[in-house]
């Protein structure tokens, strides 16, 4: 399995592997095999991974003196919170959900994420076809790509 884009990514170092790189690697995958692959450990140690690098992708000069807590949902197995707070030309992310009212909450599957943050998917397209749902701020939430550098695959 590790010669298939699934078994490479299953296998993936993340400190190793740059953001172009694992953009590659999800573009290769149906939702079927990412559904298959983000199950049990891989699936903690990637979605914490990703929000670390959230962190690191953001674009402060983009966000300017935006002050906003968004939460991201992503259902699979079980469901995983996170919440990205941005405030004053810096982001901070936590695991978990914090009692503080999100400005945005974006709701999606495994695969949807996984393509969303890999630049493999149009977080439009995706609302359109009800594969990620937004409360709150839908006029924010459009704009959320232009706050991080996400990889071209």
């Amino acid at each position: 399995m590790t010669d298939t884009a699934g078994g490479r990514l299953a296998g993936l170092d993340f400190a190793a592997v740059s953001p172009e790189e694992f953009a590659q690697l999800v573009k290769q995958l149906t939702a079927g095999e990412i559904e298959e692959l983000m199950r049990g450990e891989f699936r903690a140690r990637a979605l914490g991974e990703i929000f670390a690098r959230m962190e690191r992708q953001f674009r402060p000069e983009s966000a300017g003196s935006l002050t906003a807590l968004i939460r991201w949902k992503i259902t699979g197995e079980t469901e995983a919170v996170y919440e990205t707070a941005i405030d004053a030309g810096t982001c901070t992310v936590r695991a978990g959900r914090t009692e503080a009212e999100p400005r945005v909450t974006l709701v999606m599957g495994d695969a949807e994420f996984l393509r969303l943050v890999s630049g493999n998917g149009s977080p439009v397209t995706m609302f359109m076809t009800r594969k990620l749902k937004v409360a709150g701020d839908v006029g924010m939430a459009s704009g959320l790509t232009r706050l991080f550098d996400i990889p071209k695959a």
